[in-house]
């Protein structure tokens, strides 16, 4: 029997074309991966170490909005006229202030979503979407309902409070029959920690929902036969296993919280005053609003140490800890 060879359809390489060549190259020990890590290692490179070494240059000289030239050394002078305002007192207190509660409570938050989700009930698919919807929310969009919500004169939350007898004439809070949320710098400052939260808690809880789900169920299930109750397989089981987790979770919260500039610069603006003004807002405001770029980088950069040096421990302790 005769057999008839299929025809090479025209637009097919021929063996040892160009195709053929670059599949060769690919194939070699390196070559791919090389070649998959270099979009990476590229965005890494213009999108942060440029920018971050152009800042150190900036914070070194008197580069204005009017006169962005890097040419006049002026040493360390803009982190000392930095450190001279109060204002960057107030900022740096109310960025550690905001970024501690708001880990605080996302870790406690998580934990519990956490033992909530891993289980199975009914309509699990329709509040795993609710509960990620803070998250995928636009930003602009999240502002507009919480400034709503938290309105001086008709805030739906005073309405309830006054309803409840918690506000008004005869209220525990005092007479007035409004909280003046974003007005005042204690409740501004909870708001924010508040409005941080509820963002950032789908996040974290994803992140800690990996490490809960990869837990044997045989430990489970054998901690539940030994007679250990809830919070005893908590704290015994649960928790050691999730602490890596929890410490990356920590981590990436810590450094998303502290970076933030939306929910300061929507709701309260820095004010009244400066008193819940945020370094990344006050750097923003000094160096692009009030043109003294030097200064605005300093500011910026005057955290960087400090959480280089806190990302260093938490990732070592959390490579120690999954070790063990």
């Amino acid at each position: 029997m005769s057999t008839v060879a299929n025809p090479r359809r025209p637009d097919a390489p021929a063996p040892g074309g160009l195709l053929g060549r670059i599949g060769e190259a690919l194939e070699r020990p390196g070559v791919l991966g090389a070649v998959m890590l270099a979009p990476a290692v590229l965005y890494v490179v213009f999108f942060v170490a440029v920018p971050f070494f152009m800042a150190i240059l900036l914070s070194l000289s008197d580069a204005t909005a009017g006169d962005p030239r890097l040419d006049e050394f002026v040493g360390l002078s803009n982190f000392v006229a930095v450190m001279q305002q109060g204002a960057f007192w107030t900022a740096l207190r109310n960025s550690l202030i905001i970024t501690v509660a708001t880990v605080g409570l996302i870790v406690v938050l998580a934990t519990i979503a956490v033992e909530f989700l891993a289980r199975e009930f009914r309509g699990k698919r329709l509040v795993q979407v609710l509960f990620m919807m803070p998250w995928a929310m636009p930003v602009s969009l999240a502002a507009i309902t919480w400034l709503w919500l938290l309105d001086s004169q008709f805030s739906p939350i005073d309405w309830i409070l006054v309803q409840i007898g918690v506000l008004g004439p005869d209220g525990i809070l005092g007479p007035a029959r409004n909280m003046y949320w974003l007005g005042r710098t204690h409740l501004g400052i909870a708001a924010v920690v508040f409005i941080d939260t509820w963002r950032t808690l789908p996040l974290a809880t994803i992140i800690v929902l990996a490490g809960r789900l990869s837990i044997p169920r045989e430990r489970l299930e054998q901690a539940e036969i030994d007679g250990a109750g809830f919070f005893r397989t908590l704290f015994r089981i649960v928790i050691p296993a999730l602490a890596p987790v929890l410490i990356v979770a920590i981590l990436f919260t810590a450094l998303l919280v502290i970076g933030e500039i939306s929910s300061v610069e929507l709701l309260t603006r820095g004010g009244p005053g400066h008193s819940t003004q945020i370094l990344p807002l006050w750097a923003y405001e000094k160096g692009i609003e009030s043109g003294d770029l030097g200064q605005g980088a300093a500011i910026a950069l005057f955290l960087f140490p400090v959480l280089l040096a806190a990302a260093i421990v938490a990732l070592r302790f959390a490579s120690k800890l999954h070790k063990d």
